[in-house]
């Protein structure tokens, strides 16, 4: 399955700038693929991202101008996003074993075992991720 055909898994950044509307942040290819997504071509987020939005908010690293929950519900809200639970062993156990070298932050980790497991493309700017893509071992796509 080519990258084009998975369906996308954003990365947490990727969902926060998505969420505010930034989208001159993404390329022009990129960002007529995220406004032509809806509830047949969705686009996924992991509860990961929103444990990692929670803990930025609450280190002060992001400001959401409103309570947590209430963002977090909002931006989830979308018609074209679908929440991605982490309620398989076989991801948790994969984040620990991932192949090749990868780097140990947990986030990243698990959103990395999500893609792959679940056969989704990882879209991030993550230059540690895109690199691992690039070595072959998940399917990425740069915003």
């Amino acid at each position: 399955m080519s990258t084009s055909d998975r369906p996308l898994l954003l990365d947490t950044h990727v969902w926060i700038w998505l969420s505010f509307g930034v989208p001159d942040v993404f390329k022009p290819a990129m960002q007529k693929r995220l406004a032509t997504s809806d509830r047949n071509q969705p686009l996924h987020v992991s509860i990961i991202s929103v444990w990692e939005t929670a803990l930025l908010a609450t280190k002060g690293r992001l400001n959401l101008a409103m309570p947590t929950t209430a963002w977090v519900e909002r931006a989830l809200s979308h018609p074209a996003v679908r929440l991605v639970a982490l309620d398989s062993p076989a991801v948790v156990v994969e984040s620990n074993e991932l192949p090749g070298e990868f780097h140990a932050d947990p986030a990243d980790r698990l959103l990395v075992a999500t893609a792959r497991m679940g056969g989704y493309t990882l879209v991030t700017r993550d230059q540690k991720i895109l690199d691992y893509g690039r070595a072959g071992y998940v399917s990425v796509l740069a915003v």
